[in-house]
C-alpha cells in the first residue's frame, strides 16, 4: 500500500526545511539583533544538515538508478537473469516493479522460445528428407543429420564449401544440383540403386540470400507405386486383349461354318469384323507405345495463327478472344497432339460443336491454351484422376489421352488443369513457359 508518493515525500522535506529556517531566522535574529546577521547565521547552520539530508533522501533513489541502469544493459546482452529487490511504496518502487515483470516477461519468453527451437531442431535433425542450408560464399550453413549421412558419412558439414562435398557426391546428384531446378535423380548403393527427389528454393535470411537444398529418398514409395501402376497395366491391357479376342475367336469359328456352307456374303461380313477388331487393338497397343517413348521437347518459336489454322483441319473449333502476335516457344508436334486429343475429347463430350472454343492468352512468363465445350463435364472423382494414366472418362477411351497431355505439358514445365463450367461443360487448360 501507498502511503505517500515520491512527489510528497520532496514536499514534505521541503516544508520542514522551511519551517525550521524560519524558526532558526527568528531565534538568531533575537539573538544577534539583527535580521541581516539573523539570515546569515541560519544559512551557515543549515548548509551541511541539508547537504546531509539531501543525500539521505537521494542516495537510495540514485542506488535504484544505478542498479536500473546495470539491469537494462545486461537485457541489451541477452542475459535477463537480474531482478532488483528494493521495496518501496512509491513512484520509484512502481518503476522497478515494472522492470522486474519485464525481466520476467523476458525470461519466460526466452525459454519459450528456446524450447521452440528445440522442438523444431529436433524434428529437422530427425526427418528422413536430407537439408542443407547454404549461405551466398557457398559455405554450409546448416546440415541435418540426414544431409550429413548421404553427403559426408554422417560427418559435420557445417562450414564446408558445399561445391567441394557436390564434386565428391555420384554424377547423378551433382547434375541434380547443377540444374538449379528441382527433380529425380537415382544414386547406386551396395546393393540397390536409390532414387531421390531434389528441391531448391533460394531465400534471403538477415538480407543475404541463401538457397535450401532438400533431398528426399522416394525409392520405397516409387516401387509401391510401380507395382500399383504394372497391375492396372495388366489390367488394362488384359480387359482390351479380351474385348477384342473374344469377338475374333467367336467370329473365327462363325467363319469356318460359313466357308463350309460356302456362304461367300456373310463371310466377307466376318472378315471386315475381324478386321475391324484387330485395327482397333492395334491402335490401343500403338497408343501405350506412343505414350511410353515419348520422346524430349524440341521446342521452337511458334506463330499462333498458321497453329491454330493447322489445328482447325483436324477439329472444328471457334476462336474466342484476340490470338497473341507474339510467338510462343514450345514443340510444335507434342502440343499440337495435345490440343487435337483435347478436340476429339471435346466433340465426343456430348455438347454441341459450334459451342467448342480455343482461347490463347500470353505473357513474358507463360502462355495459356483453354479449351472450352457445353458437354456433361465431369464429376469431382472423375476430376481428380483424370489426368491419371490408364484412368478413362470415356467407356471405350484407353485411358492415355489426358494423361498423354500432361506427360507433354509436364516435359515442357507446365500443367495441365481440369475445370468444370458455368452452365455445363468441361475446360481444360494446358500452360506452358516461356523461358529461353
Amino acid at each position: 500500500m501507498r502511503w505517500i508518493s515520491l512527489e510528497g515525500k520532496l514536499a514534505a522535506a521541503l516544508a520542514v526545511a522551511v519551517v525550521a529556517a524560519a524558526a532558526l531566522s527568528a531565534w538568531a535574529t533575537k539573538w544577534l539583533g539583527s535580521p541581516w546577521l539573523g539570515i546569515l547565521a541560519t544559512i551557515f547552520l543549515l548548509v551541511l544538515p541539508a547537504l546531509v539530508f539531501a543525500r539521505l533522501l537521494a542516495q537510495p533513489v540514485a542506488a535504484l538508478i544505478r542498479a536500473l541502469s546495470g539491469s537494462v544493459v545486461a537485457f541489451r546482452d541477452g542475459d535477463f537473469s537480474f531482478s532488483i529487490g528494493a521495496q518501496r511504496q512509491d513512484e520509484v518502487g512502481d518503476l522497478v516493479n515494472a522492470h522486474n515483470e519485464l525481466g520476467r516477461v523476458l525470461r519466460e519468453e526466452r525459454q519459450h522460445l528456446f524450447q521452440r527451437e528445440l522442438l523444431l531442431d529436433t524434428v529437422v535433425q530427425n526427418t528422413p528428407t536430407a537439408l542443407v542450408l547454404v549461405e551466398d560464399g557457398g559455405h554450409v550453413v546448416y546440415a541435418n543429420l540426414a544431409a550429413r549421412q548421404l553427403l559426408n558419412g554422417g560427418r559435420p558439414l557445417n562450414g564446408e564449401r558445399f561445391s567441394e562435398i557436390v564434386a565428391s557426391a555420384p554424377a547423378t546428384l551433382a547434375e541434380a544440383i547443377a540444374s538449379g531446378g528441382d527433380g529425380l535423380f537415382s544414386v547406386p548403393f551396395e546393393h540397390e540403386e536409390e532414387t531421390f527427389h531434389l528441391s531448391q528454393r533460394v531465400f534471403k535470411l538477415q538480407g543475404r540470400p541463401h538457397r535450401l537444398y532438400q533431398l528426399k529418398r522416394l525409392t520405397r514409395e516409387l516401387a509401391r507405386q510401380e507395382v500399383a501402376t504394372w497391375k492396372k497395366v495388366i489390367r488394362v491391357i488384359s480387359h482390351e486383349l479380351n474385348n477384342s479376342l473374344a469377338p475374333i475367336r467367336s467370329l473365327s469359328h462363325s467363319g469356318r461354318e460359313l466357308v463350309q456352307r460356302n456362304d461367300a456374303a456373310r463371310l466377307r461380313i466376318v472378315f471386315d469384323t475381324i478386321e475391324e477388331r484387330t485395327r482397333h487393338l492395334e491402335n490401343f497397343i500403338q497408343g501405350y507405345a506412343r505414350f511410353a517413348k515419348l520422346p524430349t521437347p524440341q521446342p521452337e518459336m511458334v506463330e499462333w495463327a498458321p497453329f491454330l489454322e493447322a489445328l482447325a483441319r483436324h477439329y472444328a473449333f471457334r476462336i474466342a478472344g484476340a490470338v497473341p502476335a507474339t510467338p510462343a516457344r514450345f514443340d510444335r508436334g507434342q502440343v499440337e497432339q495435345v490440343l487435337i486429343n483435347l478436340l476429339k475429347n471435346a466433340h465426343e463430350s456430348g455438347g454441341p460443336a459450334e459451342a467448342i472454343e480455343v482461347s490463347v492468352t500470353q505473357n513474358a512468363r507463360e502462355a495459356r491454351i483453354d479449351v472450352h465445350d457445353r458437354g456433361s463435364g465431369m464429376s469431382e472423382t472423375v476430376l481428380a484422376n483424370a489426368l491419371l494414366p490408364f484412368y478413362s472418362t470415356k467407356r471405350s477411351g484407353s485411358g492415355l489421352g489426358l494423361a498423354l497431355a500432361r506427360e507433354i505439358a509436364d516435359a515442357h514445365g507446365g500443367r495441365v488443369q481440369l475445370a468444370n463450367r458455368d452452365g455445363g461443360g468441361l475446360t481444360v487448360v494446358l500452360v506452358l513457359p516461356q523461358r529461353e
